[in-house]
């Protein structure tokens, strides 16, 4: 739906909705707004900012789930991640702050700096495509939240099922060769990036996110600076121009809208680095408690997990035919060894078919074919396990405050006809 109205005009001085707006909504949405008189001030119902091109939504597909949209939080259904790569209109957004409302391409430069270079250098996107070999792989980007609606008693933040997941193809420079031109001293530790997103509150001195990895993460072959994903330049809201790409850790390391990197002689302490932010506790603690600061680790390789892309949870099947399975397993900096399905609570396992991974830090495509014995109510269980032995837990991990790495096994109803 298309409105020649700008949002300013839709509101009185008070900020509410004005009267002769709301009915211009009405018309164009076809159908009264339910509990109209309830908006909250400045704020305009999410199907009418569809059309704005600064709407993340305006390009996405209509069944991902918004969780929120200050910041922009929004997940893939499980069956939407059915693809092989990823495609941008079903990749999970996760975001810590304002997207930014203007990019200058021509201007965009890629600073490196820090304690522990030999001197700063800095790259317009121009030089970095023409001095570097360009790279392109397939990386697993998961939220570290990804999950916490699985966790009983319940965590604050986002909850997230299984669809802040994704795996697709992106180009660029591996960060490695531009450290490399650089020059380090041997007093580099970590790194940390620095993007362009505002923070929520509008305040230009106010950081949003700045994290970052070791030394040894970010030297990786795979370890990218990133210009294209899927052949494509990287959507706005998925980090363009340019984003660090980090597979198989939390989706957070992967600095989007990026501009500097800085090499570190410590740990990063940028924001989100510290407190209990993409932090689990040391120990197991018992469920609702929350431990000190002090006893908490930085979340680093993420933890084997798979997901079931077909069928759709809530398929009605006819009595006598097998049913066909798929769908992904990744296991973080590991391979996934083996895929198990379930249709009996996890009595009994059925050894899926399992495919190598298109390259290291990429998920692994898996199928298989299960028959079921009487008519009615099943649930249909998936369980990987890496190649460390390391399974995926039936239905809980351990409880963690922050509500970070469910990685318990997904499961789908299926009903016997």
């Amino acid at each position: 739906m298309k409105t020649n109205q700008s949002d300013a005009s839709l509101f009185n001085r008070r900020g509410f909705l004005k009267t002769s707006s709301l009915a211009t909504l009405t018309s164009l949405l076809g159908t009264p707004i339910a509990f109209a008189d309830r908006l909250p001030k400045h704020y305009l119902p999410l199907v009418f900012r569809l059309d704005d091109p600064a709407n993340p939504m305006a390009t996405k597909n209509k069944s991902l789930v918004v969780l929120n949209d200050k910041p922009w939080n929004v997940e893939t259904p499980a069956y939407l991640l059915d693809d092989d790569v990823t495609p941008a209109e079903k990749m999970f957004i996760r975001n810590n702050g304002q997207i930014p409302a203007s990019i200058d391409l021509a201007g965009w430069k890629l600073t490196i700096n820090g304690e522990s270079v030999k001197a700063p250098k800095t790259y317009t996107l121009a030089e970095l495509k023409a001095k570097f070999k360009p790279y392109t792989y397939q990386l697993v980007v998961e939220c570290g939240g990804n999950g916490r609606a699985g966790y009983f008693p319940k965590t604050a933040g986002n909850q997230w099922t299984e669809g802040g997941v994704s795996c697709a193809e992106w180009t660029g420079v591996r960060l490695k060769d531009i450290l490399a031109d650089v020059g380090l001293t041997d007093t580099a530790v970590y790194i940390g990036y620095y993007g362009q997103d505002l923070h929520l509150s509008g305040d230009p001195n106010q950081p949003v996110i700045s994290r970052g990895v070791p030394i040894a993460k970010a030297l990786e072959d795979e370890t990218l600076v990133a210009w294209a994903m899927n052949g494509q330049d990287i959507p706005l809201v998925h980090g363009h121009p340019l984003r660090l790409v980090i597979g198989g850790w939390p989706a957070s390391v992967s600095g989007k809208w990026l501009h500097t990197i800085a090499i570190r002689n410590k740990v990063h302490d940028g924001a989100k680095m510290t407190g209990k932010s993409y932090r689990v506790p040391i120990h197991p603690v018992v469920p609702g408690v929350d431990p000190p600061d002090s006893d908490f680790k930085i979340i680093e390789s993420m933890p084997v997990k798979s997901v079931i892309t077909f069928p759709q949870t809530g398929l009605e099947t006819p009595m006598g035919k097998p049913l066909a399975l798929r769908g992904h397993a990744w296991a973080g900096d590991r391979v996934v060894k083996e895929l198990y399905v379930s249709i009996d609570f996890g009595e009994t396992w059925q050894k899926a078919d399992l495919k190598a991974p298109k390259n290291r830090l990429a998920w692994q495509q898996w199928s298989a074919e299960v028959n079921f014995p009487i008519q009615g109510y099943y649930e249909v269980w998936a369980r990987a396990t890496d190649d460390k032995g390391v399974s995926q837990p039936m239905v809980m991990p351990q409880w963690n405050p922050e509500g970070y790495l469910n990685n318990a096994c997904h499961r789908i109803a299926v009903k016997v006809v």
